[in-house]
């Protein structure tokens, strides 16, 4: 048998809706192997696997996607609205943790950090978890330019933004001059863009496409078509049953009762949640339900934005902590929206795919 009948065989196992349970091996996986390696260990671990997935694996599927498709008028509709309703989505944050700050009485320095964690907890792991909606066909193409976009957002505007707040906070600092955010993170968007680019070009100006590879293409749709059970693995890895009790559930969704003292992180942790499970998406859909009913957009565009603004605050926020961010408020809201919108979007992918 040969190389690319092997891979021609697996591909089936690592593609669709299949894909879907590597979150739960991720979960088992990182549990069991905390046991004797110290979960410490296993999160430097992870860390770096992250920086590969998206540096290697999330351009090489980009350019995938891209170079299978000819990019024209209705992408660049597509595009437009996805400029827009992320930028809505950064906007329902903002306003929504100024009401929040407001009813919680606080004011200067914690003001800030709390306004600053809630607005860049507005970003979605579109990549790892979005990532699946790549596995249907008739949503690929907005799948990943939604992809981009977030890519673009979470390490080039948000950063930009944070470095602009924390430049006023420590004014005074020479040191603090400089932006926390590492070099290769900075670069990164700009990184990806490029791999998507290369895609449109090769398939505009030179008429190619998978087809016309070959056996490379072959082997290109199937070095990309393990990105997406390797993110999901990675999002099923950051999952820590230890730290998901009851008591956490409660506070991240109920409100303090009266008398009741709470850390300053479970305000922050509690209104991240929120904004993200329920306000945006209820706004989100509330918007975009009337569009497709009345096929101003397409039903797997609804899909693709609908399911994005369910998806879980992205784990890669954490790299932005040294902008004043919370850790502690990002870390919680980072594991439960995980924990309660990774079943969702296991429900609403094969359900909304079946629709549309």
């Amino acid at each position: 048998m040969s190389f690319i009948s092997v891979i021609e065989s697996i591909l089936p196992y690592i593609s669709g809706l299949r894909t879907l349970p590597w979150i739960v091996v991720g979960l088992i996986v990182s549990y069991v192997l905390a046991k004797p390696f110290g979960q410490e260990r296993i999160n430097q671990v992870m860390k770096k696997i992250g920086l590969v997935l998206l540096f290697v694996f999330i351009p090489i599927l980009m350019f995938r996607i891209f170079v299978n498709i000819s990019f024209g008028r209705e992408e660049l509709i597509f595009t437009g609205i996805t400029f827009g309703v992320l930028t809505f989505m950064y906007i329902i944050a903002y306003f929504l943790g100024k009401v929040e700050a407001k009813k919680l009485n606080l004011k200067g320095m914690k003001k800030r950090t709390f306004l600053k964690t809630v607005l860049t907890n507005q970003g979605r792991s579109a990549a790892f978890v979005g990532g699946a909606l790549l596995a249907i066909e008739g949503w690929a193409v907005p799948a990943g330019i939604y992809i981009a976009f977030v890519g673009v957002g979470l390490f080039a505007v948000i950063p930009y933004i944070l470095s602009v707040m924390h430049k006023h906070e420590r004014k005074n600092d020479l040191k603090e001059d400089k932006s926390p955010l590492p070099w290769y993170l900075k670069l990164y968007p700009w990184y990806l863009l490029s791999f998507i680019l290369a895609g449109i070009f090769v398939n505009r100006f030179a008429g190619i496409d998978l087809e016309a590879m070959g056996d490379g293409g072959t082997v290109l749709f199937f070095l990309s078509a393990l990105t997406i059970p390797a993110a999901l693995y990675y999002v099923g890895s950051g999952i820590h049953p230890e730290d998901l009790k009851l008591d956490e559930m409660k506070k991240m969704i109920f409100p303090k009762k009266k008398g009741e003292k709470r850390e300053f992180y479970w305000d922050v942790g509690r209104n991240a949640f929120l904004t993200t499970m329920l306000y945006t998406p209820i706004i989100i859909t509330l918007v975009f339900t009337p569009l497709m009913l009345l096929d101003i957009i397409p039903g797997s565009w609804f899909a693709v934005i609908v399911i994005n603004s369910i998806l879980p605050i992205t784990s890669t926020n954490m790299f932005l902590l040294p902008y004043g961010l919370n850790p502690k408020g990002t870390a919680l809201s980072v594991s439960w929206t995980t924990v309660i919108s990774v079943p969702l979007v296991m429900i609403l992918i094969p359900l909304l795919s079946s629709i549309f």
